[in-house]
């Protein structure tokens, strides 16, 4: 095995081991000497992991009733922040480039799914990886930094929730603690009003990177009376669930 192959290695399982043992000064400590080697060894690092803080960060999934011991918060959010993650509106990251303090960052996701940079202005990130994001970054710094090297760390997961709003008994957000479908969140929301239209359920959903919202229709009596399973969609953090009233649909031959 070459000496470049073994500390790639290093790099790997130093990474995916050292936030468990170390706490914050020391940790920002090893991200720093990691990102420097990565630079040495042509590797762009991507990091998501756990603050240092015990708690669940604001918003993340939590057990109702019952406190989180650090253990338990440490697996719920190892689960939800892997490299596949995808980023949502008002989840905070941490941007670091390596030996630019300027161009460092902490930021928080905007509600329109971008949050800004020096020089670069504005970045879209809902709907992309840690990874993707760290790319994007680069390539724009590129015309500004002579051979940027950009670690992205999700510091706080906020987005992890769905919003169910319009004729529901209690319209509102709700985490979204496990896979959940449309009639699952529209039952946490206490189920329909009287006066719902529950054949014209509207869910809104942020595309895959950043590409805009997305519109999706659904129908209560297709999914429950007519075997639609496809219709009972499986919900995405950051999904807008909204049943319109009946006096606001206007059905074909109608006039409002």
């Amino acid at each position: 095995m070459s000496s470049k192959s073994a500390d790639r290695r290093t790099l790997v399982c130093l990474a995916m081991t050292e936030p468990f043992k170390f706490g914050g000064a020391t940790m920002r400590l090893l991200s720093a000497i990691l990102i420097g080697l990565s630079a040495g060894l042509g590797i762009a690092p991507v990091f998501a992991e756990l603050p240092a803080s015990s708690s669940m960060p604001a918003g993340a999934p939590a057990l109702d009733g019952a406190p989180l011991s650090a253990g338990h918060a440490l697996e719920q959010f190892s689960n939800i922040v892997t490299e596949a993650y995808t980023i949502g509106a008002e989840d905070v990251l941490e941007i670091t480039v390596w030996r630019n303090q300027d161009l460092s960052k902490l930021v928080q996701v905007r509600p329109d799914g971008r949050f800004s940079l020096p020089v670069i202005r504005d970045v879209v990130a809902v709907g992309k990886t840690p990874s993707q994001l760290a790319d994007e970054i680069t390539r724009k710094l590129k015309e500004y930094v002579q051979n940027p090297v950009v670690a992205i760390s999700v510091k706080e997961v906020n987005s992890y929730n769905i919003f169910v709003l319009g004729e529901v008994v209690k319209p509102g957000k709700y985490p979204l603690k496990s896979k959940t479908t449309l009639l699952q969140g529209i039952t946490i929301a206490g189920g329909f009003t009287p006066v719902a239209a529950r054949n014209q359920v509207v869910i809104f959903r942020f595309g895959t990177n950043g590409s805009g919202m997305q519109t999706l229709t659904s129908s209560y009596d297709d999914i429950v009376l007519r075997g639609g399973i496809t219709g009972n969609l499986e919900l995405k953090a950051g999904d807008t669930v909204v049943v319109p009233s009946e006096a606001m649909v206007v059905f074909p031959g109608q006039t409002q």
